[in-house]
């Protein structure tokens, strides 16, 4: 119990006995909302509780500001329940019926996955729902219904029939058994739908205590920065010379990664039936290392045998960019022949020698390129003292060259491999678990990790020596120059240096996010698709900015989203670097050697290395929430965000694919890859989502910028919507920024460096004085190229960093000035106007 003296006791006592109006009422077999029916056919089983009745406020360590704040709102929450007449470890249960009613929902398409999904009755959801919103116009507002946890059970939410909502819920064990619940699901209820994510997530929060919201936490430092994963440039072919090169070219290109992240391919792992003192060899794709082990906690021989200094003397070892996708390719000849077999076997050949010779002629042809490999790393090419080794002396090795470079970061599984642990080979006690895949996740898209997972079961740390296992691991990375790791735990790296990554069901957040401060919201970057459409290269783009748009609502709530790397030379490149610049969380690639497109990186990143982020979370505007931006042949999705001094719509046009539940997989809608056509407007940021963007909402008159096309407009928030169309695979990004009148002629907006995507956020800050010589407007830029403002009259001087200068005025409005990048000052430069 908490001390008398709790302030959550006074809280809660208060929330318990609050007159405030109840919104929600379950009787006669329907679920109300302020009297208007929400579900109908709700079984008698199925319980309803207000917020105040279940909270228990005397065990929560919520900061006292979000515990006020969720009292406040108790009335608007409650929590739903059933019960059954035998226990079960796993129980599916009707919460009721609804139907011509739109929805929102995002649904875990994959073990790892989750994406949007939207309808208007019960038996349109998908199985593995995380949550559903539904639109309820008859009292203008939106209800959430939110699976949770109750005790040791997980739930989620699938379709019935004739309009049913299924909950189902599962312990995992066949041991763990219950058969009711009395908070198995918290429904909330909001006039505005953002406001709804963060009221529902943070009553959750109190009542749950298993977790922190995002506005408890620090966020990693990489947030506004620029970097690069080396996943897509080497899968598991990475080793410390190709990682250098990599770092390399973006320095000499004028972009310097200010982090890098080590991906797969970097440990010390084998298979139950090799040497277990010895890493496996050859490794190449994705797959090919899931059914092994970790054998020991130090990184793999290709870091291990590194020697510092190898790269930083004039005798540097030498090193072919083109040998990662030269086995990357000969690697996919060796898979397709695999797959080749199997396929004649399944349509009933018998004589199938002849592919089993080409799958071992493509194999020696492999394990050749490998051969003579062993480089000099290990006997060290320059004349400083070289004593040292390994991982450690390789992160040095960077940061000594690349002096930029803050932070470097390494993947590794959540069970440390793949496989996990291999008993026998660590000091832990370690046994391999078999894996059963749940009920709830065989309705989800077929995934070779899970495949291979299930095949070969889990070598776990006994849950005792979890913490040991993890600290074993991360201590030595700290210690070796890593700063951080891309997984689902965390120990050392100053308790904020991860990403986690895929862990889009609700169960991990609601049980695995007190400290992960960032996550990925998208699947990952795929270049073309797997399953063979040709025309996948373009579709799938579209559906990666989908994932990252939606689950954002709600991952948002409790990480900062990160939207995962790209390609910059790839045909879409374009395409994502506009979602990348807009989507408030860091900027980094994953890039092929030799294979930059350097022209757009520098309009998503300064030559230091930082990015001109957005405030906020990028979020689908409200006229797309409950709208199909994938295949419903008429709608381009809208983004809103925030800048320093200004609003920020990107509409992307994603229409071509779609989750299709009979394939349980994406597929190609070539019918709706077409051009679409839509309206904008001011109207469409949620300028009261952020307290210092309120006072831009007000605004009476906007200058309006429109990236792709290059235009420079004038609105008022009763002006008609802008009009525009959007190509396929294809963007626009306008920035809105208020008009400021300085003196009794000119009226003033700074648009920013529409050299860079996100032209607003180079504007670092901005004064307007009127007294003295003039009304004058002090803007500070950082970056370099065409600063662009909105002025309907010239300025009587401009002055750039304390020298006066020529600026160009047209009759359009358009002032303009070009901007240097100066090192000394960090990039930025003071411009005044004065009129």
């Amino acid at each position: 119990m908490a001390p008398p003296n709790n302030p959550a006791n006074s809280i809660f006592n208060l929330l318990r006995s609050s007159s405030l109006e109840k919104y929600f009422d379950l009787s006669n077999g329907k679920f109300s909302v302020k009297g208007f029916p929400l579900l109908y056919d709700v079984p008698s089983n199925v319980t309803f509780t207000p917020v105040s009745s279940i909270c228990n406020s005397s065990e929560s360590n919520a900061p006292l500001p979000l515990l006020q704040r969720v009292q406040d709102l108790s009335h608007k929450g409650g929590f739903l329940g059933f019960s059954k007449d035998e226990p079960s470890d796993s129980m599916m249960n009707s919460l009721g019926r609804f139907t011509d009613r739109n929805f929102l929902s995002v649904f875990r398409f994959k073990t790892w996955w989750s994406t949007q999904w939207v309808g208007t009755s019960g038996s349109d959801l998908q199985m593995e729902t995380q949550w559903v919103v539904l639109d309820v116009a008859e009292i203008r507002s939106y209800v959430i219904i939110i699976p949770i946890i109750e005790g040791s059970f997980r739930s989620a939410l699938c379709p019935g029939n004739d309009g049913h909502v299924m909950i189902f819920a599962e312990s995992g064990s066949t041991q763990i058994k219950s058969s009711s619940f009395n908070s198995i699901a918290y429904v909330h209820v909001s006039e505005n739908p953002f406001n709804l994510m963060k009221e529902a997530f943070s009553a959750i929060r109190v009542h749950l205590n298993t977790f922190k919201l995002l506005e408890e936490k620090n966020p990693p430092s990489i947030i506004d920065k620029f970097g690069w994963c080396t996943w897509d440039a080497f899968y598991l072919t990475v080793e410390p010379a190709g990682v250098w090169q990599g770092v390399k070219e973006f320095s000499e290109g004028g972009v310097s990664p200010r982090f890098i992240i080590i991906d797969d391919g970097w440990q010390s792992i084998n298979r139950d039936s090799d040497n277990p003192n010895e890493d496996m060899k050859n490794l190449v794709l994705g797959g090919e290392q899931m059914t092994a082990r970790l054998h020991r906690f130090e990184e793999g021989e290709k870091f291990r045998k590194y020697k510092g200094g190898s790269f930083l003397g004039p005798n540097v070892p030498s090193f072919n960019p083109q040998k990662p996708k030269m086995l990357i390719t000969k690697a996919i000849e060796v898979e397709h022949a695999i797959k080749a077999r199997v396929k004649a076997l399944q349509s009933g050949a018998t004589g199938v020698s002849e592919f089993e010779s080409k799958t071992k002629k493509l194999k020696q042809e492999l394990d050749n390129m490998f051969e003579g490999e062993e480089s000099s790393l290990s006997n060290g090419s320059c004349g400083c003292k070289a004593d040292y080794y390994g991982i450690k002396a390789f992160t040095r090795d960077l940061r000594t060259k690349f002096k930029g470079l803050d932070d470097i970061w390494v993947w590794h599984a959540l069970c440390g491999a793949w496989g996990g642990v291999r008993p026998g080979t660590a000091h832990l006690n370690c046994k391999v678990a078999p894996c059963n895949v749940s009920s709830g996740l065989k309705g989800t898209m077929p995934d070779l990790a899970v495949d291979k997972i299930v095949e070969a079961g889990i070598g776990l740390v006994h849950p005792s020596q979890a913490d040991d296992f993890y600290d074993s691991m991360h201590s030595h990375l700290a210690k070796s120059g890593i700063t951080g790791v891309k997984v689902d735990v965390i120990q050392n790296f100053k308790g904020t240096g991860i990403i986690s990554s895929m862990q889009q069901c609700n169960d991990f957040f609601f049980l695995g996010t007190k400290q992960i401060a960032m996550g990925r919201v998208g699947d990952d970057f795929w270049f073309q698709d797997p399953n063979g459409d040709p025309n996948g290269v373009f579709w799938l783009q579209g559906v990666h900015i989908i994932h990252c748009a939606y689950n954002s609502l709600w991952m948002g709530q409790i990480i900062q989203p990160d939207w995962d790397m790209f390609q910059s030379d790839h045909v879409c490149a374009k395409y994502h670097a506009g979602s990348r610049a807009i989507c408030g969380g860091p900027v980094y690639l994953s890039d092929s050697l030799g294979c930059h497109d350097f022209d757009l990186i520098k309009k998503l990143v300064y030559p230091d290395g930082t990015i001109p982020k957005c405030q906020h979370n990028a979020l689908p505007t409200r006229d797309c929430l409950f709208v199909n931006p994938l295949f419903d042949n008429k709608s381009f999705l809208k983004l809103w965000n925030f800048n320093k001094y200004g609003g920020v719509i990107g509409a992307f046009n994603c229409q071509g694919a779609g989750w299709d539940g009979k394939e349980q997989r994406f597929m190609g809608y070539p019918q709706c890859y077409k051009p679409v056509s839509g309206s904008v407007h001011v109207i469409d940021i949620e300028w009261d989502q952020c307290m210092e963007a309120a006072e831009m909402g007000e605004a009476e008159e906007y200058a309006v910028y429109l990236d792709q096309a290059e235009k420079l407009l004038f609105l008022t928030p009763k002006s008609d919507p802008i009009q525009v169309t959007i190509q396929p695979s294809s963007f626009e990004i306008l920035s809105f920024v208020p008009l400021k009148k300085l003196g009794r002629v000119a009226k003033f907006a700074p648009i920013g460096l529409t050299n860079m995507f996100n032209s607003g956020g180079t504007i670092q800050e901005l004064d307007y004085n009127e007294v003295g010589a003039g009304p004058t407007a002090r803007i500070k830029v950082k970056g370099d190229g065409n600063f662009l403002a909105y002025s309907n009259v010239p300025p009587k001087v401009c002055y750039m960093n304390g020298a006066e200068v020529a600026s160009e005025w047209s009759a359009d409005g358009k002032l303009t000035l070009n901007l240097p990048w100066i090192e000394e000052a960090d990039g930025i430069s003071d411009v005044i106007f004065v009129f």
